[in-house]
């Protein structure tokens, strides 16, 4: 049975959505919200749009093309946009729908003053909002009037803005329908928005209320500044009332124009303070009904307030939820384990699983819960001080939730924020090789004892065997000996730091000492797909077969049967038994892994042909080795000539040792992680693929969108929830969109600290964290996807982060600078290993640095100049 042409609105509602679209969906459920006024109207239905525009077959056929099309081929999507307007706005109406709209008119007022709205099926979402994409036209008269903008309307589903909107939210143009909100039109004295949120900030208590005089186009146009007006509770925090020279104002005959407002008026607040504070507490009220923080506009007509418009804020980053109504601090795990895009319920729900410590879920990313730390003054200093040793910008947030007043319970002030100081005595371990040796071997053999078991588990057993592998994961991160051994590594080189420092002047002086420091497998990921290039190298039909692979994963069956191909494939394959289980953003049991996608390698591999000689692996690590005895030696005999120098030396002496004993295993916990969930992985699609042939399932990846605890129920009940699974992974397209900050309170503010002035820094220089010493100057090379670099030799990387599958890139850059990082994360150890400068945590330096610019990094100083 076909839908009507019109539904009265208090009829439409959020269920109605796909009839009346998001607008008229969301101010159907507004008239229903005890004291909160709505214009009077009526929706023209998705129906009519459906009849006139989409059986339409010129339309039909473009929306084909326009579906092909690139979203930043700005100017074939202009163009073809452009066409498909015209022709909708000449489609004539049918007699039936034509007499269901003056019908509609005649019940509502017949030649009354009305505002023709845009409704798309695809507007207003909890995901994406679509503000301002489509059109509204205000003071529309008489039925030909509104019947000509009801097809405007659905001409404005196709501005370019909208369709490019669209593109990349993922919405198909072709699944998107165009419903029509036809409402008696206000004259209000004043207007403007209401966020329930700061939508600067974040915060979810305090509202922002913009307000000018007139109707709202002139702030939505830009034509005059609002006063603004912030409220937390019912209380006013802070104003700002401006001159407002200019209005928009209703014409008697139909449409607006722009008005003088009198001199008398301008500087008068276009609200009282307490119509600000009744508006707010009107907000408070519909963002209770919707469930989320609201973007409302409103309109103030005789003394009352109306609501012409409410869609969620999704630019927003969401909050962990809280089992109480405290306030709560929450770190970033992301910025930690340089990982911080969105993942899927699956990957976020295996990471909470097997984490040592309470993770929770927002936007698509995890954080831990630090407020009791820092509530206790005892151990909020330690606190500060790991978290500055792994990311300066994480301590800075977290003191500038401390200083708020009041925010958490009797805190003292925090200590200052700079340096951490060194000089602590390294965790006790006998410096002694055979101490890795003996992890190493203890990793290995619980993966293997993993792998065995695990082979002959399925249905509900294997979850119930995986929740029993996840405490042995756990057991094997917890190892008080692994902890003693990263400990002992990282607080030798932050020893030799600072006393290097404090005794000869020289800055990140260990920077040299760890290269090509012995037993770390990141490092030696790199250098061994050097060894993969000298396999291919000397054979030209490999090399030729390998530029045609592109995103074929079957081409290691085909490599064998190329001159030379077999030598290639097997040194292939051996780096795929020892390092298949990586992938960039590895953290995420969802992304796919080497061994799955094996294309992934193969522009690397190419780059490494091209780049260097053969036999660059073994020489590499010599020569970083050989560069880190002569500075040893360098630096011991300047001590020696120091007063009480032989004592210097022989501890300098000692901690060098220490480092190169044990700066290598900090790589190894990840890769056992790493190995360990791709063990988990085989299992578990091993299962999804039985769902499949089941019929339950539509495709493997389907169970991404279920967390564990989700999937283990599919998998006894047979059965999902399909539409649990869409909505899942909408929203996890919407969570790509967001950043997420390095610190998050329960209110949702979002702190992403600050570095402190510094004097050594050229104006103009991007601020980081030096992490790798010396000085490069090079082309920035700005990479945001590995599987799109395209570098020489010499090149500088600029990206937001990098974990351990970038390391094979390291090989044949020259310099590093990443957006996110620390002192000791995978990227800062790597680049030492192989001598790279490198400058992390340099917020929006994807941004700020142009592919192909000329910089030189700093990374003794920390600091970026930007020469071209």
């Amino acid at each position: 049975m076909s839908e009507p042409y019109v539904v009265d609105l208090h009829e439409a509602g959020e269920e109605r959505i796909a009839v009346v679209g998001g607008k008229g969906a969301h101010l159907g459920a507004l008239s229903r919200i005890e004291a909160v006024r709505v214009p009077d109207g009526f929706c023209v239905t998705t129906e009519g749009f459906w009849r006139v525009v989409a059986a339409e077959p010129s339309v039909a056929a473009r929306l084909g093309q326009l579906a092909r099309l690139d979203a930043d081929d700005r100017e074939a999507v202009r163009g073809l946009s452009a066409e498909i307007r015209r022709t909708i706005e000449g489609l004539a109406l049918p007699g039936d729908l034509t007499a269901a709209v003056t019908d509609a008119l005649a019940r509502h007022g017949g030649r009354a003053a009305y505002a023709v709205r845009s409704s798309a099926t695809a507007e207003d979402l909890p995901t994406a909002s679509f503000a301002g994409q489509q059109d509204t036209y205000l003071n529309v008269i008489g039925a030909e009037q509104v019947l000509r903008h009801i097809s405007r309307c659905w001409a404005s589903l196709f501005t370019e803005r909208a369709v490019t909107y669209r593109q990349r939210n993922g919405i198909d143009h072709r699944t998107v329908r165009m419903a029509v909100v036809v409402q008696h039109m206000v004259f209000p004295e004043a207007s403007g928005i209401l966020f329930t949120a700061d939508p600067v900030t974040g915060n979810r208590k305090v509202s922002t209320v913009d307000a000018g005089f007139g109707l709202g186009e002139a702030l939505v146009s830009g034509l005059v500044n609002p006063d603004v007006f912030r409220v937390r509770g019912d209380e006013i925090i802070d104003k700002s009332v401006v001159a407002k020279r200019r209005a928009v104002r209703a014409l008697p005959a139909g449409g607006t124009r722009e008005v003088p407002i009198g001199p008398e008026q301008q500087e008068q607040p276009a609200l009282t303070d307490e119509q600000v504070v009744r508006l707010v507490r009107l907000g408070r009220r519909i963002e209770a009904h919707f469930g989320s923080p609201q973007d409302i506009e409103w309109c103030l007509a005789d003394g009352e307030f109306r609501i012409v418009q409410s869609r969620p804020v999704t630019t927003l980053f969401p909050v962990p939820e809280a089992d109480d109504e405290e306030n709560h601090v929450y770190v970033s795990v992301g910025h930690q384990q340089m990982m911080t895009d969105a993942m899927m319920p699956l990957g976020l729900s295996l990471w909470q699983l097997t984490a040592m410590v309470p993770m929770h879920a927002a936007g698509g990313r995890l954080f831990v819960d630090v407020t009791a730390r820092l509530a206790s003054p005892a151990s909020r200093a330690g606190l500060l001080d790991l978290m500055g040793k792994g990311d300066p910008l994480v301590r800075d947030a977290l003191e500038t939730v401390i200083g708020r007043a009041g925010f958490l319970p009797s805190l003292p002030d925090a200590a200052p924020g700079g340096r951490p100081t060194g000089g602590a005595s390294p965790v006790p371990v006998e410096t002694d090789p055979a101490v890795v040796r003996e992890l190493i071997r203890r990793s290995e053999e619980s993966v293997a004892a993993l792998e065995r078991g695990i082979r002959a588990r399925s249905g509900p057993a294997l979850f119930d065997f995986l929740l029993e592998a996840f405490d042995e994961h756990k057991r094997v991160l917890s190892d008080p000996l692994s902890i003693q051994a990263i400990m002992a590594g990282m607080e030798a080189t932050w020893w030799l730091n600072d006393k290097l420092w404090e005794w000869l002047g020289e800055k990140n002086a260990a920077d040299t000492l760890t290269l090509s420091a012995p037993g770390n497998v990141t490092s030696e990921m790199g250098l061994a797909l050097l060894d993969v290039a000298d396999a291919v190298r000397p054979c030209p039909q490999v090399v030729a077969y390998l530029r045609g692979v592109g995103d074929d994963d079957g081409f290691l069956d085909g490599l064998a049967k190329v001159a030379g191909g077999a030598g290639a494939r097997d040194a292939i394959e051996a780096y795929l038994d020892r390092y298949g289980m990586r992938c960039v953003g590895e953290i995420d049991i969802t992304r796919p892994r080497w061994r799955e996608r094996p294309s992934a390698l193969v522009p690397v591999v190419l780059d490494n042909v091209r780049m260097f000689e053969p036999g660059a692996a073994g020489r590499r690590f010599e020569e970083g080795r050989q560069r880190a005895l002569a500075k040893e030696r360098d630096v011991l005999s300047r001590l020696r000539a120091l007063p009480d120098g032989e004592r210097k030396a022989d501890e300098t002496k000692r901690m060098i040792d220490r480092v190169r004993t044990f700066i290598g295993y900090r790589e190894y916990p990840k890769y056992g992680i790493v190995s360990r969930y791709f063990v988990y992985k085989q299992a578990l699609m091993r299962e999804a693929g039985r769902l499949v042939r089941d019929g339950v399932l539509a495709e493997k990846e389907d169970v991404f969108a279920l967390t564990f605890e989700e999937f283990r129920d599919v998998v006894r009940a047979n059965e999902v929830d399909a539409r649990l699974v869409r909505g899942r992974k909408e929203a996890f397209r919407a969570y790509c969109s967001l950043t997420p900050p390095r610190v998050l309170t329960s209110e949702g503010d979002a702190v992403n600290g600050a570095y402190r002035q510094r004097d050594d820094v050229p104006d103009g220089a991007l601020t980081g964290l030096p992490v790798s010493a010396g000085t490069v100057e090079g082309r920035a090379r700005v990479v945001l996807d590995v599987a799109q670099a395209d570098l020489e030799a010499g090149d500088i990387l600029v990206t937001t982060f990098t974990d351990p599958s970038w390391s094979p890139l390291f090989v044949g850059i020259a310099g590093l600078v990443t957006e996110v990082g620390g002192l000791m994360t995978h990227g800062a150890v790597i680049a030492r290993e192989y001598g790279l400068p490198a400058v992390v945590g340099v917020e929006r330096a994807t941004r700020l640095i142009r592919d192909g610019q000329r910089i030189r990094v700093h990374g003794t100083d920390g600091y970026v100049e930007l020469l071209s």
